[in-house]
């Protein structure tokens, strides 16, 4: 039997505290190690508990989350799940938890804490979080800088992709982090356009478009409808919102779309990793990178219909190998790679087009 996950809570609301705890021990599978109401105790208390999970709020006295969480992977890396607020401050500071070392977030909503249908949702959210988490990798190191880390091609490299005319890429839990590893390494002048889809709530791929374009050299930005494809572009589909690819009398464009009932991730990989199945066919390039369950994989398949290349991150520096793991078990990909390695492979294949 598997050993139960080690949980502390770390919020400075008592009754945040007490609810957080209450929803975790429900599952047999997780326990409260201990609970912290500032980030100076969070910091003593992962060294004293090693607790396998840490859920830590952003704002607290004496020492906030973010420095919290800086302070936690210096001296005894541990595996974080943030709470933010759905604002665009919220937003901004969970990135910069995620690039400080957290492996996930969760927004934090009154009534999701309080009672009734909305509590049960959120509650197996938050369980379901906290297992992906605990049982993943930590980061291997903060995304801050990467354009400075050394690029490497894989050992015996050669490209045999064949023309690219568009690259989609798709990712969920350790996504944000990863993007930032991979686009970083793209020149200005790319030349192949760029669609993404991750999974993050509507208030966060905003702040997240503005943080990319700001260190990256290539452009970056939310997607608005019937934005077109261009060369040296990342389009990032708006959170809680479809987008897709269609062929519009001036070329290749996004559709962005509100997203119907029924349909667990909005942005939805399958759908992005589909539409450019049919535009592009055999000239599509789909990338799948860490993130928890399969979204891409029913997407992928209809990529590898038409003659299109699929990469997907490796197991090693996945956060969570739930999406990469489903398309390479049904037998999908054509180059497992490391995620080191995916942005100079893609800086390389620009050269090539």
């Amino acid at each position: 039997m598997q050993a139960r996950l080690k949980v502390l809570v770390v919020d400075d609301s008592a009754f945040y505290r007490h609810r957080i705890g209450e929803m975790l021990e429900v599952a047999p599978d997780l326990e409260i190690a201990g609970y912290a109401m500032n980030g100076e105790e969070a910091v003593k208390l992962a060294q004293q508990l090693h607790p396998d999970v840490i859920t830590m709020d952003v704002q607290m006295p004496v020492l906030d989350g973010i420095t919290a969480v800086r302070h936690i992977m210096a001296r005894s890396p541990t595996r974080i799940l943030m709470f933010s607020a759905l604002t665009k401050a919220g937003a901004r500071e969970t990135l910069d938890a995620l690039e400080s070392g957290a492996m996930d977030f969760l927004a934090k909503t009154p009534d999701g804490l309080k009672s009734g249908e909305s509590a049960e949702i959120f509650g197996e959210q938050l369980r379901q979080r906290v297992r992906a988490v605990g049982h993943g990798r930590l980061p291997p190191k903060s995304a801050k800088n990467t354009r400075l880390g050394a690029s490497r091609l894989p050992a015996g490299f050669r490209q045999e992709t064949g023309p690219v005319d568009m690259i989609a890429i798709g990712a969920s839990t350790g996504g944000p982090v990863a993007l930032q590893n991979i686009l970083t390494r793209l020149p200005r002048n790319f030349p192949i356009p760029l669609v993404v889809a991750v999974h993050m709530p509507a208030a966060f791929t905003s702040a997240y478009a503005d943080r990319l374009n700001t260190v990256c050299a290539i452009e970056v930005k939310e997607a608005r409808d019937r934005d077109p494809l261009r060369p040296g572009r990342v389009l990032l589909a708006p959170g809680g919102r479809q987008m897709i690819v269609e062929k519009g009398p001036s070329g290749s464009m996004v559709r962005v779309k509100d997203a119907r009932g029924g349909q667990i991730y909005h942005p939805s990989v399958d759908q992005l990793l589909e539409s450019a199945a049919r535009v592009f066919g055999a000239q599509a390039l789909g990338v799948v990178l860490t993130g928890m369950g399969a979204d891409g994989l029913e997407g992928a398949r209809k990529l590898k219909s038409t003659g299109a290349k699929l990469w997907s991150q490796d197991e090693a520096s996945c956060v969570v190998y739930g999406m990469p793991r489903a398309v390479e078990k049904a037998g999908l990909v054509d180059r497992v790679v490391s995620l080191d390695e995916i942005g100079t492979m893609l800086e390389n294949l620009g050269r090539e087009q």
